[in-house]
């Protein structure tokens, strides 16, 4: 094969390559849209306050999960997740009432930057999310952290099976349940250079 021959096939290789990193990309950005994470910080990393953590996160998606799996779209989602705000409160703090501790929590709607998160079937990409922040006393513990929308952890608490990607696109199922983690990882360092760059 000759030399410009060689040239034109990288080349072509390269902008295939180059498109398709794009398209992946941009469904990862819709995939962060469509997307309502739920974040839960213990009041600290003993055995206890763990345990506490993990009984919230069973009992809230056991009580709201299904509600905002009804829900058609993220925005509707979050739409809930206001009006009942005071009620999700409540039931957490009443959680923990029941179990005898002595914590309280604080519940908030936020946009906050998750790491790729890898799941038991799915990826989410790495970025800017918004989420369901539950505070549990100090918060000074480690985090656990999902999605409420689409249900894709509700089986977090029920043991089931995970047939919640009807809230995605079919490309953005595509992109979820995506084989190819470097992917993820490379699109995190991009996405990183370029928030450097802006900020400098």
């Amino acid at each position: 094969m000759k030399k410009w021959e060689i040239a034109v096939l990288a080349g072509f290789v390269l902008a295939v390559f180059i498109t398709n990193f794009v398209s992946f990309a941009e469904t990862c950005g819709e995939v962060r849209g469509d997307t309502l994470r739920l974040h839960i910080l213990a009041n600290s990393d003993s055995e206890k306050d763990q345990a506490e953590k993990l009984a919230v996160r069973d009992a809230v998606l056991a009580e709201f999960g299904p509600m905002l799996a009804e829900a058609q779209g993220r925005e509707e989602a979050e739409a809930l997740v206001r009006e009942n705000g005071q009620e999700i409160a409540e039931f957490v703090n009443g959680t923990l009432e029941a179990r005898g501790s002595s914590h309280t929590a604080r519940m908030r709607l936020v946009t906050m930057y998750f790491g790729v998160g890898e799941y038991d079937g799915f990826t989410l990409p790495a970025g800017e999310y918004d989420a369901v922040r539950i505070e549990i006393g100090d918060a000074a513990g480690h985090n656990w952290f999902c999605v409420m929308y689409p249900a894709l952890c509700l089986p977090a608490a029920s043991g089931g099976e995970d047939d919640a990607l009807d809230g995605y696109t079919d490309e953005e199922k595509a992109v979820v349940t995506s084989p190819y983690k470097i992917k993820f990882a490379a699109l995190e360092w991009i996405e990183s250079l370029t928030a450097r760059q802006t900020k400098s």
